[in-house]
């Protein structure tokens, strides 16, 4: 049994009334402020928390803060092209996203690593969608998008879309803090599977919801929450007039707020880049990994 690491009374403090707390109500609210347009008010949000994040703007498109009309318009700015090269190697993987590296490696027996002394279902991350037993055994790389980051998800590969499901859930906040001391908060999280098939086989590409995470959505869709229910929905995409392709660091969806991104690869299809462990900061188009 893995070692758990001890919650201090501070942690305690952090994570105890998420449990209460009504996720969806919150995050609903937070929709509403982020979208707001009086310009004093978006003003003074943006600057404090480019000023609170140390938020780089030299490679965004728009470095000028006033110029966004809205938090959520800044939230998720588009950068320059040539601030984020994707890596061009034909069997090579990119990073989706700009953050830092939460856990990566392999899955065991269906199981994923979320923090030192914690692992989730693959099974249930993907809401017990049949697509799971495609990536038993396989690779996974969960990555951190901080206030400070950059909010689009690009395609890590070239790609055909297949399916994409979405799987209601709570809100809890996603931090080391959490992911150390929530049991199964990936697989608990209200989130979005986009399925795709590649060179390397299925790969599957999961935006995680959080607390103020007030929508997340995909190019081909557009929002897809806050949802209009709390069943799990799935759309397909294998017919011919509903393909849907991406190549390589292509734009795949945004968060409006920030969140974590999955990917999962299948058994022996890459190799991850060795040189990169927790706690790594990368940039969207980086090389992480390698097809085999």
């Amino acid at each position: 049994m893995n070692e758990q690491s001890s919650m201090t009374f501070l942690d305690t403090l952090k994570i105890f009334p998420q449990y209460f707390l009504p996720h969806h109500f919150l995050s609903a609210i937070m929709h509403k402020l982020t979208r707001c347009e009086q310009q004093a008010f978006k003003n003074l949000i943006i600057q404090q928390v480019a000023k609170r994040y140390n938020v780089d703007m030299k490679d965004a498109v728009e470095p000028d803060l006033t110029a966004y009309s809205s938090f959520n318009h800044f939230f998720t700015r588009a950068l320059k092209p040539e601030a984020r090269p994707i890596c061009p190697e034909t069997n090579s993987i990119a990073c989706p996203v700009d953050g830092t590296i939460s856990q990566i490696g392999d899955i065991k027996d269906g199981q994923i690593l979320q923090a030192k002394g914690h692992e989730y279902s693959l099974k249930t991350l993907l809401g017990n969608d049949d697509s799971y037993e495609k990536f038993i055994n396989g690779k996974f790389a969960t990555i951190y998008l901080s206030p400070k980051d950059y909010h689009r998800i690009h395609a890590p590969i070239d790609g055909s879309l297949e399916k994409m499901i979405h799987i209601p859930g709570r809100l809890f906040s996603v931090n080391e803090v959490t992911a150390t001391h929530v049991p199964g908060l990936f697989a608990r999280n209200e989130r979005v599977a986009s399925l795709f098939q590649t060179n390397a086989g299925p790969v599957a590409v999961i935006l995680v919801g959080a607390i103020f995470v007030s929508s997340m959505e995909t190019v081909w869709e557009g929002t897809i929450t806050p949802p209009a229910g709390f069943k799990i929905r799935t759309w397909n995409y294998q017919e011919d007039d509903s393909k849907i392709t991406l190549k390589k660091g292509n734009e795949l969806g945004r968060f409006n707020m920030g969140s974590t991104v999955i990917l999962l690869f299948p058994e022996n299809s890459i190799n991850w880049n060795e040189a990169l462990t927790a706690t790594n900061t990368v940039n969207m188009g980086q090389h992480i990994g390698n097809i085999v």
